[in-house]
């Protein structure tokens, strides 16, 4: 972690005005650097075998699960939830990986906030294993078998959700439409109203288009585009769109509109952390076509979120699958990163190792089975039968785009520019960043919270991931710092700083796995999805891109396999 001092101002200094009065404000704040498992990683990948201690501790279980990430959670609930408790979880890292989440102390006020992940789309019936998460968590409380369950109202996000900044100011949705009407109605003083899509528009022709690809389904009877992956039809004719990108099929169709461009590389590195010209055609029309979730009591398109982000879901997954089960064992949770998985003539041996304050120190666990719930860009370092298995990550590995999450701790809410007021997601037209979310946004209180946190997101999309990764390496605090605010120093100007109170900046350099041409017929990633001897893989990478679907779909299909 780098501790240091950086100016949220503009260059040298941020020149303001207020009441109609010029002056110089400066702001200093002392921002925490975080990089989740880089030193760990880095120190482990040069030390050789012989330099690891001999383990200090040794322990015997029928499955490890190793990872502690939505996939590894989702596998250890599941077997709980079956009655199979003989196993033990090793966290990883950081716990909870990509939805981990933190906790500021803001103005007396606790306040959770996302350091990953932070919302979840209305599963569809594909993502019945979600929706069955879901059900055991009071989340879905009516209907999880049918079209438009219901579901807790305090999660379904609620109104304002979404804004638009363009031409300075706001607009409600982020469909940058046609003749929006983005300030107030001056004879009503009415808030303003979602920007207008003209019928015709490209932007009207490719809503059109996407509506059309819902329900299609290939010649094999499945729906062309489904979520989980695993569902979606293998019908060659779709399938070939997993060979070109996303840009080239847009150019192709003649979607040229530069406002409906830019949405669509903003949804692209939103989902995915690249572009449009980074992803391939098929997981470009994925987005817009797989979610398919409704609700009985939600808008289509809506979705569930929590303070704290995907942590909530983290957390009850962990919950559920440690709580006790009477005539059952406990599983065992350890915190360390795993070394080596190796099989042996009994089953699977996992080393881990532990960095304490006296150095590190390791222990083995000796299983049957073993779950690699981790990265695949970590699991080649660790797994021996990775490339036995048919994954060769000189040839299969897929690109990882790198992250930066900046959490605000707001003392007060800055006054707002004109247009639309404050939403959960707040998003900055023409922008390389993808916005900011609200913390408190979901509270339900007499008076609105005084206090909250401002979560900035970007993905690194505006250079390659290897350029991306050695900038977060040897960027100064001050650099990191300007970028993570910049959006808001944009939108707010001098009004922004004197809210602030600290800032936490989490640099995620390998991030999410992202579906670049040819993700679907990658035979390793095909290799690893039907492996099932005695090392198993559950994690998002499988799929080719990380979300939460896809995640927790891996982790139920390992436990279903551990389960026969």
């Amino acid at each position: 972690m780098k501790r240091r001092s950086f100016l949220l101002g503009s260059g040298a200094a941020a020149v303001t005005a207020a009441s109609g009065a010029g002056f110089w404000r400066w702001q200093e704040i002392a921002p925490s650097v975080l990089y989740p498992g880089r030193d760990i990683g880095h120190r482990l990948r040069n030390l050789k075998p012989s330099d690891w201690p001999a383990p200090s501790a040794e322990y015997t279980t029928d499955v490890a699960i190793v990872g502690s990430g939505i996939a590894g959670l989702t596998a250890a609930w599941r077997l709980a939830r079956e009655g199979h408790t003989r196993f033990v979880l090793v966290t990883g890292p950081e716990p909870h990986g990509n939805a981990a989440s933190g906790l500021m102390t803001v103005g007396g006020e606790r306040l959770r906030y996302p350091t990953g992940a932070h919302y979840l789309p209305l599963p569809s019936m594909e993502s019945m294993h979600v929706r069955t998460m879901l059900a055991d968590f009071g989340v879905l409380l009516d209907g999880a078998t049918t079209t438009t369950p219901t579901y807790d109202e305090r999660v379904l996000v609620q109104a304002p959700d979404e804004r638009l900044f363009r031409d300075g100011r706001w607009q409600e949705g982020l469909v940058p439409g046609e003749g929006a009407i983005d300030e107030e109605h001056p004879a009503t003083g009415l808030p303003p109203k979602r920007a207008t899509i003209a019928e015709g528009s490209a932007i009207d022709r490719f809503f059109r288009h996407v509506d059309g690809l819902r329900e299609t389904r290939g010649a094999d009877g499945r729906k062309v585009f489904a979520i989980p992956v695993a569902f979606a039809s293998a019908d060659p004719r779709w399938t070939a769109l997993d060979a070109i990108t996303f840009a080239a099929w847009l150019a192709r169709e003649r979607y040229d509109d530069p406002a409906l461009l830019w949405y669509l590389d903003y949804c692209c590195r939103d989902d995915y952390g690249a572009d449009a010209s980074g992803v391939s055609a098929w997981a470009g029309l994925q987005y817009f076509a797989s979610r398919n979730g409704q609700a009985r009591n939600a808008d289509r398109g809506a979705v569930l979120t929590w303070p704290e982000g995907l942590d909530a879901m983290a957390d009850r997954l962990e919950a559920g699958a440690f709580a006790p089960r009477p005539g059952r064992p406990l599983p065992l949770r350890l915190d360390g990163t795993a070394l080596s998985i190796r099989e042996t003539p009994a089953g699977v041996d996992v080393l881990c190792v532990v960095a304490g304050a006296l150095g590190l120190s390791t222990f083995v666990i000796h299983a049957k089975k073993a779950i690699s719930a981790m990265p695949l860009f970590v699991a080649k370092h660790v797994v021996a039968s990775l490339r036995s298995d048919g994954y060769d990550p000189a040839y299969h590995a897929s690109p990882v785009a790198p992250w930066i999450v900046a959490n605000f701790a707001m003392n007060r809410f800055p006054d707002e520019s004109r247009g639309a007021g404050l939403a959960w997601d707040n998003v900055l037209y023409g922008s390389d960043g993808l916005g900011y979310v609200v913390s408190t946004h979901q509270e339900i209180r007499v008076a609105p919270s005084p206090t909250t946190v401002f979560t900035a997101y970007r993905a690194m999309a505006d250079r390659t991931p290897d350029d991306a990764r050695r900038w977060m390496d040897t960027a100064s605090a001050s650099e990191v710092g300007t970028l993570a605010a910049d959006e808001l120093r944009r939108v707010y100007g001098w009004r922004f700083a004197p809210c602030v109170d600290r800032v936490d900046v989490t640099m995620r350099g390998h991030a999410m796995a992202f579906p670049a041409p040819g993700t679907l017929a990658n035979p390793g990633l095909r290799a690893l999805q039907a492996a099932d001897g005695r090392v198993l893989y559950a994690h998002a990478d499988l799929s080719g891109y990380s979300v939460f679907e896809e995640a927790a779909w891996w982790g139920w299909r390992a436990a279903e396999r551990i389960l026969g």
